[in-house]
């Protein structure tokens, strides 16, 4: 009989210390990450199909065709799981993510010499569904970003950081700005 009001009282002191409201916290980082993903896969998934609508044209300049998909290639190898969000990993994700928008743009930019390609239905919606797709990225980018401030500052504030040290509950990595975001791009006419 003791040994279960010591586990009752074990129990709800954890409760009222905070461990489940941590746990709640955590996992709502771990939604939040799952979004980001599902709308980078998106973006992943429609690039063949970018690909292959351009492909269409022959004379378009295959290089362009090839970083894209190699940059989707390294995009999709970097996994992260909840576990794993240190400012480390995020950052790789991050970099490897930035290197096929990037690819992307270039793309975007060679069609411009293509009129026939710019006309097309196909590729009109294609590219309407990739800028839609990055406008939810941002979205869920900042969603996780809210959610790792919450659950950083939560498991950082005295007495819950006691209990996040006892069971390891770990500060998770924000997305930060990509590097030389902070200088506007120069316009020439």
């Amino acid at each position: 009989m003791k040994k279960l009001l010591f586990f009752a009282f074990a129990a709800i002191t954890l409760s009222s210390c905070g461990y489940n409201s941590i746990v709640a916290k955590d996992e709502g980082v771990t939604k939040a990450w799952a979004n980001v993903e599902t709308q980078y896969q998106r973006r992943s998934d429609l690039i063949p199909n970018l690909v292959a609508t351009v492909k269409g044209y022959a004379d378009f300049e295959q290089e362009t065709l090839t970083q894209v998909i190699e940059a989707r290639s390294k995009a999709t190898s970097v996994q992260l799981t909840a576990d794993e969000l240190t400012p480390e990993n995020i950052a790789k994700f991050q970099e490897a993510q930035s290197q096929l928008s990037g690819a992307l743009s270039r793309l975007l930019v060679s069609v411009e010499r293509y009129p026939d390609l710019k006309a097309s239905q196909q590729f009109s919606q294609l590219q309407a569904q990739l800028e839609g797709t990055e406008n939810r990225i941002s979205v869920s980018r900042d969603k996780f970003n809210e959610a790792v401030n919450d659950y950083n500052t939560y498991i950082r504030s005295f007495p819950k950081n006691i209990v996040a040290g006892m069971f390891d509950f770990d500060q998770k990595g924000y997305f930060e700005a990509d590097a030389g975001t902070e200088n506007a791009p120069k316009v020439e006419f």
